[in-house]
């Protein structure tokens, strides 16, 4: 215990924190500045050492078996606390050399585990997903341009600034790749009128997105696949994927964008909506790849563009949105717990344990952490865009859909 005290005094930089340990001893950490006070009581005289060595999978496996209770305070507040100074946390030997490993591993997806991968989390109960979503069912970082949009706005947001980017028209073919629950690809048919082509690799967004398709009479106009990104054979105006990339993992980078590249016609825009790191590539989080995104990996700005280089694509612009998708997980997290005991009846109490952990952990990650956002624009040609960013704001802010106004269609 003497050593993890040391580590956990090294850290505490505001509030306080008590632990108290399996033999009923309390041990008091202050921070120097104003903040949260937490108490947690740990079971199990060797859940110390297995929060020194492998301190994520164990605070995470801890909290989900009921090993970590919280006598005081909030899950939330205590992870806040724990990832206020995560640089003096990973500066640590023992996760310099599990980072290390983690980088040597290369990640592949290949089409069999791909699947898999999306059946392990999206393949579960469209109720629970409706607890904490907005209607539309956006499950990426939401767009806050003044910071008090609620969700539902957010969303809207993000989905309008997208379109803005792809910059369509009227008629414009366009391939959503990991189109989820629908929600964006009928967005772009029914607010641009564009013909959109949505793939999943998710038996049950795929039959949700298509429902959506019928009853709201886009049908014509959107079409949902179960296909992998690599078995894309047709061309198209436009190339948009949100939220999908973070599972291609590093090794099929080239593929990836080889893909886009032999898909998107010669005038065409493509956009690339993707967690990302602002440090050096790195491994990825164990109880996250263990528990929630198996296969997932986080990539570093530079692992990506290094793979756009050999494709052959401009990329044309590149914006970084930081906090966002920390405020997006907040509401998130809240829904869920305004909710929670409706998803212990989905699921069970450890299940909704593992939820809310996962909620919480990845909103500190974007807050406190070195997760951000990317939005990568690319294109063949170098003018495919326009040479300033105005366009995206005028987009944004004219009072209905510039585009099919400027064609004469009902907005």
């Amino acid at each position: 215990m003497a050593r993890i005290e040391r580590v956990i005094r090294s850290v505490i930089r505001k509030g306080q924190l008590t632990v108290i340990d399996a033999a009923g001893r309390r041990r008091l950490f202050r921070g120097q500045l104003p903040g949260p006070e937490i108490t947690v009581r740990l079971h199990g005289r060797r859940l110390p050492l297995r929060l020194l060595f492998n301190p994520s999978l164990a605070l995470g496996e801890a909290y989900m078996d009921g090993n970590l209770v919280l006598e005081h305070g909030s899950l939330r507040d205590l992870l806040d606390l724990l990832t206020e100074d995560l640089p003096t946390i990973e500066s640590r030997p023992i996760q310099k050399l599990n980072a290390a490993l983690g980088r040597r591993r290369i990640r592949r997806n290949h089409r069999q585990q791909a699947q898999a991968n999306a059946e392990h989390h999206y393949d579960l109960s469209g109720a629970l997903y409706d607890l904490f979503l907005d209607a539309d069912r956006q499950y990426s970082c939401g767009y806050f341009r003044t910071g008090n949009e609620t969700l539902e706005e957010a969303q809207m947001a993000k989905k309008r600034h997208v379109a803005a980017k792809l910059m369509l028209e009227p008629g414009s073919t366009v391939l959503d790749i990991g189109s989820g629950w629908g929600g964006l690809a009928l967005n772009l048919a029914k607010d641009e009128g564009a013909q959109v082509t949505g793939i999943t690799l998710s038996v049950e967004q795929l039959e949700h997105a298509r429902s959506r398709a019928k009853s709201s009479g886009l049908s014509g106009q959107v079409r949902f696949d179960l296909l992998d990104f690599r078995d894309i054979r047709e061309t198209y105006d436009r190339i948009v994927s949100v939220g999908m990339f973070e599972h291609v993992g590093n090794a099929d980078y080239p593929a990836f964008f080889d893909t886009v590249a032999r898909s998107l016609r010669a005038d065409g825009i493509a956009l690339i909506h993707s967690i990302g790191r602002m440090e050096p590539p790195g491994g990825s989080d164990p109880w996250i790849s263990k528990y929630i995104f198996p296969g997932g990996y986080i990539p570093a700005l530079s692992e990506v563009l290094a793979a756009v280089e050999k494709s052959g694509l401009w990329v044309t612009d590149i914006e970084i949105l930081r906090v966002h998708y920390a405020d997006t997980l907040r509401q998130w997290h809240d829904r869920f717990q305004a909710r929670r005991e409706e998803a212990v009846a989905l699921y069970d109490e450890r299940f909704c344990r593992m939820w809310e952990f996962y909620l919480a952990a990845c909103e500190m990650l974007f807050r406190n952490g070195p997760l951000m956002v990317f939005q990568l624009q690319l294109s063949h040609r170098k003018d495919a865009v326009p040479l300033t960013r105005d366009y995206i704001a005028e987009y944004e802010d004219a009072p209905e859909t510039p585009r099919k106004a400027a064609a004469g269609q009902p907005s």
